[in-house]
């Protein structure tokens, strides 16, 4: 079984919506990281400070096939009009694992069996 590492970098207020829709898809655990990001256009605020919003760093271990489907599902959702993204997600090859819970391997097990 080969595994993949996703990361989705997304608004605090979009966080809790991409988390529900990787755990529908059968991703287990996801370890979410606090994150400030400096994007292309600065926006001016207050006093001339800028500020860019708080963001989530998402990061899952998922079975290769399922992380494509998890990327998408998230990509959905930072960017609904597939123009102006409001984050973004990406996927790594693992090489090597170690630790990860035996009942999530067995549901990824179960998912590829549903997939073939």
């Amino acid at each position: 079984m080969k595994f993949s590492v996703l990361v989705a970098i997304v608004p605090e207020d979009l966080e809790q919506h991409a988390i529900d829709a990787a755990r529908e898809l059968g991703s287990g655990g996801v370890t979410i990281l606090s994150g400030r990001g400096i994007g292309n256009d600065t926006k001016k605020t207050f006093f001339g400070l800028s500020y860019d919003g708080s963001q989530s760093v998402l990061v899952m271990v998922l079975e290769k096939s399922l992380s494509l489907q998890v990327l998408k599902a998230i990509q959905a959702i930072v960017m609904p009009d597939e123009t102006d993204s409001k984050g973004l997600v990406f996927t790594l090859p693992l090489e090597h694992l170690g630790g990860i819970d035996l009942s999530q391997v067995a549901k990824f097990e179960q998912h590829m069996k549903e997939t073939l």
